[in-house]
């Protein structure tokens, strides 16, 4: 047959194939991210943080990736996160490195106490700095992003002073705070935050450094009556990625991915998430609990106490192979730049 003469009917069927090979090629293929955490489904991280990321991804993937969440610890303990992304038992989870004491070194300055004034100006600092070091300090997952919320010690009775912390036990939010508590005579107990409150009813613990609304979030505020009024220590996060998983996105889902592993999106969760937790303050006054002031003669006190953390600090920055002068330097520089050092 003539070329020039092909039936009417297949001429259609091929102007149509031919019409369709773009729209074809620009549809992802639907992929699933199983996205692991350990607080509760309630917990206002999970409103505020977790799903607006989540719906984010979704809409910019146009559905391409799909998203299920499995909070509460389903797919493991709170202090197994990083390692159930790095092995692929969830490809994105959310990891306290501070679970793991000396594991993560470096990332451990963010934990330094009175070091971080405010969450979304902390997070983003935080994140800024440290995305150059977790190439080698996180090197098993694709680090998303970094953020952080403030705490403070809340117990059973007023504390003013470090010398009360001599012989108590304490429930410790990361490494950092629990060299804090040896160094001022206490004990730690080792638990994680959805732990914390059995621990305390149980009087395994005295004390607990926490957030001031997961207080609430988590019940503790059942068994706690007294909080003490002073940005003691941060706990760092990060959202861990599987490197198996991202490898094989698409190109047109790699990015939407590296869009959401941002600076920006570590600042929005820092701040939305932090500035709620430190709204906790204010309801747990409202509820007949007592917050604890401090003078600026006492509040020295506790400066001067905890000092030897940061040169412990530096001891295992040096061991992880950078300078830890100039590494602190640069997370303080970060700090200053956007407004978020406490009482320096």
């Amino acid at each position: 047959m003539h070329p020039r003469m092909i039936p009417l009917k297949s001429a259609l069927a091929l102007a149509l194939a031919l019409g369709a090979a773009p729209a074809l090629q620009a549809q992802e293929r639907p992929v699933e991210m199983k996205f692991a955490h350990w607080v509760p489904a309630q917990h206002p991280l999970v409103r505020l943080g977790f799903e607006p990321w989540v719906k984010s991804i979704q809409e910019a993937s146009k559905g391409s990736i799909k998203i299920a969440i499995f909070p509460a610890q389903q797919l493991g303990k709170a202090e197994d996160h990083y390692d159930m992304a790095r092995d692929g038992i969830a490809d994105v989870t959310w990891v306290n490195p501070g679970y793991q004491a000396g594991r993560f070194p470096i990332f451990a300055a963010g934990e330094l106490p009175f070091l971080m004034g405010n969450p979304g100006g902390g997070s983003g600092a935080l994140d800024a700095w440290y995305r150059k070091y977790a190439e080698r300090e996180m090197k098993d997952v694709k680090m998303c992003l970094a953020h952080l919320h403030i705490g403070t010690i809340h117990a059973k009775q007023p504390i003013t002073l470090p010398t009360q912390i001599k012989g108590m036990k304490i429930r410790s939010a990361n490494g950092t705070v629990a060299q804090m508590v040896t160094l001022l005579g206490g004990t730690n107990v080792r638990v994680s935050a959805p732990e914390a409150r059995d621990a305390l009813e149980k009087g395994v613990a005295d004390a607990i450094t926490f957030p001031w609304k997961s207080i609430q979030s988590f019940g503790v505020d059942k068994v706690t009556k007294f909080h003490t009024d002073m940005k003691l220590y941060a706990a760092n996060f990060v959202f861990a990625m599987n490197k198996g998983w991202y490898d094989k996105l698409s190109p047109g889902n790699k990015k939407v991915i590296d869009d959401h592993c941002s600076n920006a999106w570590a600042e929005r969760v820092g701040k939305a998430w932090g500035d709620d937790e430190d709204s906790g303050e204010q309801a747990l006054e409202k509820a007949g609990h007592t917050i604890v002031k401090l003078t600026d003669a006492q509040f020295g006190e506790w400066r001067k106490a905890v000092a030897p953390v940061y040169q412990s600090w530096k001891d295992g920055a040096t061991k992880a192979g950078v300078n830890a002068d100039q590494t602190l330097g640069e997370l303080q520089a970060e700090l200053r730049k956007r407004n978020a050092t406490y009482r320096e």
